[in-house]
C-alpha cells in the first residue's frame, strides 16, 4: 500500500494533535490534578503514535509511546506529575514538531530523541509497573460492578439456566497491538455467549488506555473451562481467570454497558469519534484546489468589469439589466469564495503560549500570556505572513516590556507579569494587539540611543513627538538591549517586522505609558485578492487607489493650494495636510491648473491629499503582484486589468506617505 498518498492527512492531523497537545500542557502546569486534561494529552498522543506507527515514522511513535506510559501513571494516581515530568513533556512535544515540520518539508523525520525517551523511562519506572500489574492479575475477584440495566440482564440470564462469570485476562508483558488481541478475544467471547460489560470500557480498550489486563463480565451456555481453554488459545493471552458471578449492585456506574459489540469495532469508532453528522457537515479541501477557484473568480471578476463596460457603451436596457443581476449574484459569490480563504488566526495564536513559557523561563521572569479574539478570521494569504512578525514582538515583550521579578516588585506590581495577545475586526481590517503591562517605553532613552546610532540628529530629535519616538524603535539597526544575547541585542528584528507588515498592506502603531506597559498595534487587510478601489486618472494613465486607504475625496481651487515649510499644503478641516501630485511621483507630464481633483488618503494618523487628472469611480479590482522583475517600484503595491484589457497600477498610499 502506498501511504504516501496519506501523508496530508496525517500532517494536518498531527498538527491539529500537536496543537492540543501544547494548550493542555498548559493547563496541566496550571492544574496538576485536572483528569480531564491529562486525558486530553493522553488521547492526542496516543493518537499520534498510531499515526506515525502507521506511516512508519519510529521517532515519532516511540516519543509519543512513553509520553503515554508516563501520563497513564500520573492519570492512575501511582505517580504524581512533577516540574521535572511537565518540562520533559514540553521537550518531547517540541521535538515531535520539529519531526513533523521535517516530514512536511520532505524528510523523512528523523531526530535524536534518546535523551527525552530516557527521562520519560525514568519517569515511569516500569519494574514498579510490573509489579503492580502481578499483583492484580493473581487476585482475582468475582464481583463486578453493575448499573441496574446490566444487573437487570444478569438476573434474568441466571433465572433463565444461562451461566454468568467474570473473566480476568492478563496479555504478556511484552505484547505488541494490544487492541488487537483484545478483539481476538472478545471475537471468540462473541462465539461462546454475549459480553455484557467489560472493564476498563470498550472505547478504553480499544484506545490502548490500560495496562495488560483487563475483566468482562459474560453470559454463556459453556463451561468455565471451555470458556478459559478458547480464551487461553488466543497468542500472547498469557493468563485467563474464569470466576461465577457473585452480585454486587453498585449505585455507581463504573462501567458502559456493550451488549454485542465489539471493543475495537471500526464502524464504532468513526461513529463514537467523529458522529455521521459532522462527517457530514465537514470535509478538508486541498488549498490548492481552493486557490484555483480564486484564480478562476478573478479572472471572472475582470470579465464582469469589461461586460459592465460594454453594456455602458450599447446602452441597451436588456443587456445592462442581465449584467445588473450578473453583478448581484457575482457580489453574493464573491463573499463566498473569499469566505473559503478565510481561516481563523487561531492557528497562528496555538504556538505562542509555549514560547512565552519556553522564552520566560530563559529570561528568568514570571509571565502569563493572554489570548483574545482567536476566532477572528483572515486571509490564508495573511496567516501564512503574519506569524514571523508576531513572534518577533512578543519576544521583544518578554526580553524589553516586561520588568525582572525584582524591578516589577521594586515599582509595587505583581511578579508575574502580564502579556495580551488579541484580534478583532474593525470594518474591513483585522486588529492584533501585542499588549505588555511592563515598564513602558523610555523615549528619552530611544532618542539617545538613535542619536547615538546617527539614525537622527539632535536637533531632529527635539522636534520628535512621542508616537514619532515609539516608532524609532522601527528603524534599521536600531536596538536597547545593552548586551548581545539569545534574544536580542543584534539589531535585527523590529524594522524586519515592519517591512513585512507594511507588504502585507498593513500598518504597525505603538501606544505606551512609562511604567504602566506598551500595546504594539497590527493593522491588516482582510484579503489581499479583491478589493475595492479608486480608479484615477493621470494624463492618460489609469491607477488605483484602495478605498480602504482613502478618507474622502474633493475637488480644490488653485488658490486654495497652500504653502508652508517649503511644501504645498491645503486646509482640509482646520488642519493643513500636503499634497502629493501623482504625476510628479511616477514620472508623468503635470500642469497647472484652474481646480484639482484630490483623494484623501490617510496612512496612521498622517493625511495627505492626492492630486489626480481625474477621478473615474469606484471598481472591484483583483489585485495582481508585480513579479520579480518589477518589485520595489515606489509606491506601487501591485497591479489589476481593466474590463477594456488595459493594465492599472495600484498606488501603495502608505509608502507615499512614509518618510
Amino acid at each position: 500500500m502506498d501511504l504516501n498518498e496519506y501523508l496530508g492527512l496525517f500532517l494536518d492531523e498531527s498538527i491539529e494533535h500537536l496543537q492540543a497537545i501544547n494548550s493542555s500542557l498548559l493547563k496541566f502546569e496550571q492544574k496538576l490534578d485536572d483528569e480531564g486534561v491529562i486525558d486530553q494529552i493522553f488521547r492526542s498522543a496516543h493518537t499520534l503514535k498510531g499515526m506515525a506507527g502507521t506511516m512508519g515514522f519510529d521517532g515519532i511513535a516511540d516519543l509519543t509511546h512513553e509520553m503515554e506510559s508516563a501520563l497513564d501513571l500520573v492519570r492512575s494516581k501511582r505517580q504524581p506529575a512533577t516540574p521535572e515530568l511537565i518540562d520533559t513533556l514540553f521537550v518531547a512535544a517540541e521535538q515531535i514538531e520539529a519531526m513533523v515540520d521535517d516530514i512536511a518539508n520532505g524528510g523523512k523525520g528523523k531526530r535524536d530523541v534518546s535523551e527525552t525517551v530516557a527521562r520519560l523511562k525514568q519517569f515511569s519506572n516500569t519494574s514498579e509497573e510490573t509489579e503492580v500489574k502481578k499483583a492484580s492479575t493473581a487476585n482475582p475477584s468475582s464481583t463486578f460492578k453493575c448499573d441496574v440495566y446490566s444487573e437487570s440482564v444478569v438476573k434474568q440470564s441466571l433465572a433463565s439456566g444461562y451461566n454468568v462469570f467474570v473473566i480476568d485476562v492478563a496479555l504478556s508483558e511484552d505484547v505488541i497491538l494490544k487492541a488487537a488481541r483484545v478483539f481476538m478475544v472478545f471475537e471468540r467471547l462473541q462465539s461462546l455467549g454475549d459480553v455484557i460489560l467489560s472493564d476498563p470500557t470498550s472505547d478504553e480498550l480499544e484506545q490502548e488506555q490500560f495496562e495488560t489486563s483487563f475483566r468482562v463480565l459474560f453470559v454463556t451456555t459453556n463451561t468455565a473451562e471451555e470458556v478459559e481453554k478458547s480464551i487461553g488459545a488466543v497468542s500472547e493471552v498469557a493468563a485467563v481467570t474464569v470466576a461465577d458471578y457473585a452480585p454486587e449492585v453498585s449505585a455507581e456506574v463504573a462501567v458502559t454497558a456493550i451488549p454485542e459489540v465489539s471493543p475495537v469495532s471500526p464502524a464504532a469508532k468513526e461513529e463514537t469519534e467523529q458522529g455521521p453528522v459532522a462527517a457530514a457537515k465537514t470535509i478538508r479541501v486541498n488549498l490548492e484546489r481552493i486557490d484555483r477557484l480564486m484564480n478562476l473568480f478573478e479572472e471572472f471578476i475582470i470579465d464582469r468589469g469589461r461586460l459592465e463596460r460594454i453594456a455602458g457603451d450599447v446602452e441597451s436596457p436588456e443587456l445592462t439589466e442581465t449584467v445588473e443581476r450578473i453583478k448581484r449574484g457575482t457580489n453574493e459569490l464573491q463573499s463566498l469564495v473569499l469566505t473559503l480563504r478565510m481561516m481563523p488566526i487561531e492557528q497562528v495564536f496555538n504556538r505562542f503560549p509555549r514560547m512565552v513559557r519556553s522564552v520566560a523561563k530563559d529570561v528568568g521572569k514570571n509571565i502569563k500570556l493572554h489570548i483574545t479574539g482567536a476566532e477572528t478570521e483572515l486571509d490564508r494569504t495573511v496567516i501564512d505572513e503574519i506569524g514571523d512578525p508576531l513572534v518577533h514582538l512578543i519576544r521583544n515583550a518578554v526580553d524589553h516590556g516586561i520588568e525582572s521579578k525584582a524591578d516589577r516588585l521594586k515599582a509595587g506590581k505583581q511578579e508575574e507579569g502580564n502579556l495580551t495577545l488579541r484580534a478583532y475586526h474593525a470594518g474591513n481590517r483585522v486588529f492584533i494587539e501585542i499588549e505588555d503591562d511592563g515598564a513602558g517605553i523610555n523615549h528619552e532613552k530611544v532618542t539617545r540611543i538613535a542619536v547615538e546610532k546617527g539614525i537622527l540628529t539632535q536637533e531632529d530629535a527635539a522636534l520628535l513627538t512621542p508616537e514619532e519616538m515609539s516608532m524609532l524603535l522601527f528603524a534599521p539597526g536600531f536596538s536597547t538591549a545593552e548586551t548581545v544575547t539569545d534574544l536580542s541585542g543584534r539589531g535585527v528584528g523590529l524594522d524586519v517586522v515592519k517591512s513585512k507588515i507594511e507588504s502585507l498592506g498593513g500598518e504597525v502603531f505603538v501606544e505606551t505609558k512609562l511604567g504602566e506597559g506598551t500595546i504594539f498595534r497590527i493593522s491588516l487587510p482582510l484579503t489581499l485578492s479583491i478589493i475595492s478601489a479608486m480608479l484615477v486618472q493621470l494624463q492618460d494613465e489609469t491607477y488605483a487607489i484602495p478605498l480602504t486607504a482613502i478618507i474622502e475625496t474633493t475637488s480644490l481651487k488653485h488658490e486654495a493650494v497652500l504653502q508652508a515649510h517649503r511644501e504645498k499644503v491645503f486646509d482640509f478641516r482646520g488642519q493643513l495636510v500636503p499634497l502629493i501630485w501623482l504625476t510628479d511621483v511616477y514620472g508623468l507630464e503635470s500642469a497647472e491648473s484652474e481646480a484639482y481633483s484630490v483623494v484623501v488618503v490617510r496612512s496612521g494618523d498622517r493625511l495627505a491629499g492626492l492630486v489626480v487628472s481625474q477621478l473615474i469611480g469606484q471598481q472591484e479590482i483583483v489585485m495582481k503582484p508585480l513579479g520579480s522583475y518589477l518589485e520595489g517600484i515606489r509606491a506601487i503595491s501591485g497591479a489589476t486589468i481593466l474590463g477594456d484589457g488595459r493594465v492599472a497600477l495600484i498606488v501603495d498610499s502608505n509608502a507615499l506617505l512614509r518618510k
